[in-house]
């Protein structure tokens, strides 16, 4: 169920409040707790039940090695119950998510080619196994000493961010389970996650889907190997680069919207990333709870920044490339994630030697670096990416193909235009007629399709450096209550309108990270 769905919305969030709700009031919440938890494998199991039993079976066996490393900490046996529980958790995941990719290897270095059979990819694997060994290996560490069935259920499956995340850390949940939030009717925090919820829904379907369309046209040009101007080029790069953040912090939002309803509050994920200054700063902005993970779970154990510069650019470059891998199993994910840790190894470097860029050139080069990488992560081949790059630096001229140079815009100032030239270039723009006295007038150059994918790329470098994000300005974190007014009021209902009146014309569609 996509969470901007009718069917989600009506016939599966309303009725599991109202039982939760009940179930709490009439049992307590402890009791209560259940009912999410069932609610959750309901979710879950909508579009395939099969894999119910996947994250069934994976949540028993984890519960268990946690248990034993309880028990066992300190001890070789429960290193070596650490280990196969690793090991296991990654190794299912490989299976569903890296297989063919693996194969393919295979097949292209030794020639021997595997059968496999196809498998489809459970969703949220790649989230909830991330989970699933930090508490793991936190259980090892000593970081907790007991634990509850329900508790860790639920920790794992909890439907807001079962699919997407934030990748939630075990301290930061399962307390807030025996909170006095959790179960009780709270008048501010209902309000406060259904005007977040609702202001997700519209990054979704008001602004990530229409970059969508602008960024998959071009990329589809990429693929097809078909000429594309510089112009265009970063029309559809740019296009894309506003799509993936809209889209994946509009789950984000309506995560922790959902989670507010029912008296839970969720990490934080996004803050503002594009206004960073710096690929480190990037990195401590965007898809937050993931580079914590990277953090604590992986970069640290390999050494972190000890050993000098040389051992730490080894130890981002092994991070970023796994980190890479771990969004898709396709070697654009791997360039990817090495072109970061190149970009993080070069901060951390000039950072070392007393370099500094103003703020400026700073916010540039960054903003450059992470937009230019988003062509590995969204191209579909090499061969795509690498006519994507040759696009954006010029490689394929600066207008797109049949538009010769900028003499054209100049002749569009009552100069009397070459016939031809003018219909590419009207075409390209999205018109149609011709140039004076036969149909082409000022009004449709600002109505045109071009015009339009300006207007939405100028706004949106204008909300994602000048907007407050929408946890932020809708809820104090701090104190735990909403930050509403009229004016905020009526923007949550003008977007429920715009939303309703979307949702009639168009079919939902996945996010992004939807089956990751």
């Amino acid at each position: 169920m996509l969470f901007h769905s009718a069917t989600f919305i009506w016939g599966f969030l309303l009725p599991v409040l109202a039982v939760f709700y009940a179930a709490a009031g009439w049992a307590g919440a402890r009791r209560a707790l259940w009912v999410l938890v069932v609610a959750s494998f309901v979710f879950y199991g909508w579009s395939h039940p099969a894999h119910v039993a996947i994250l069934l079976g994976s949540i028993m066996v984890n519960y268990f090695l946690a248990g034993r490393l309880i028990a066992g900490r300190g001890t070789k046996r429960g290193k070596l119950f650490l280990v196969a529980g690793v090991t296991l958790n990654l190794a299912v995941l490989a299976w569903f998510k890296y297989a063919l990719f693996f194969a393919g290897i295979l097949r292209d270095t030794t020639g021997w080619a595997p059968l496999l059979p196809t498998v489809i990819l459970p969703l949220g694997i790649s989230f909830f196994t991330f989970q699933k060994i930090a508490y793991l290996i936190d259980a090892w560490r000593g970081r907790f000493t007991t634990q509850r069935w329900p508790d860790y259920a639920l920790f794992v499956t909890f439907f807001p961010q079962l699919i997407a995340g934030p990748i939630v850390h075990h301290s930061e949940f399962i307390p807030q389970l025996h909170g006095r939030a959790f179960g009780r009717w709270q008048a501010d925090r209902i309000v406060g996650g259904a005007a977040i919820f609702v202001l997700g829904l519209g990054k979704k379907i008001l602004l990530a889907d229409v970059f969508a369309s602008h960024a998959d046209a071009v990329f589809q040009r990429f693929s097809a190997a078909q000429p594309t101007g510089m112009v265009e080029g970063w029309g559809g790069v740019l296009a894309y680069t506003f799509q993936i953040y809209f889209d994946f912090s509009a789950y984000t939002d309506m995560a922790f919207g959902l989670a507010l309803l029912f008296g839970i509050t969720l990490p934080e994920n996004f803050a503002a990333p594009y206004r960073a200054t710096s690929i480190i700063e990037f990195w401590r902005r965007w898809h937050m709870t993931l580079s914590r993970f990277l953090r604590d779970y992986l970069y640290i154990p390999l050494g972190g920044s000890e050993g000098g510069r040389w051992r730490q650019a080894f130890n981002l470059m092994v991070v970023m490339v796994l980190g890479g891998l771990w969004h898709g199993a396709a070697w654009t994910f791997v360039a990817w994630g090495a072109w970061h840790g190149v970009a993080l190894a070069v901060n951390h470097f000039w950072r070392r030697q007393g370099g500094k860029l103003p703020a400026v050139a700073g916010w540039i080069a960054t903003f450059l670096t992470v937009a230019t990488a988003w062509v590995f992560f969204r191209a579909e081949s090499f061969a795509a990416a690498g006519r994507g790059l040759r696009a954006l630096y010029g490689g394929e001229g600066l207008w797109p193909a049949g538009v010769a140079d900028a003499t054209i815009w100049l002749r569009a100032q009552k100069v009397v235009p070459d016939y031809y030239e003018f219909s590419e270039l009207f075409g390209y723009l999205g018109l149609t007629g011709s140039w004076g006295g036969t149909g082409v007038e000022w009004r449709m150059l600002v109505f045109s399709a071009a015009t339009q994918r300006v207007l939405w790329l100028v706004a949106g470098f204008s909300l994602v450096l000048g907007a407050t994000p929408v946890i932020r300005w809708l809820w104090d974190l701090e104190r735990a209550r909403p930050r509403l007014n009229f004016w905020k009021a009526l923007l949550v209902g003008a977007v429920i309108v715009a939303a309703v009146v979307t949702s009639g014309s168009t079919v939902p569609s996945t996010f992004i990270y939807f089956r990751f």
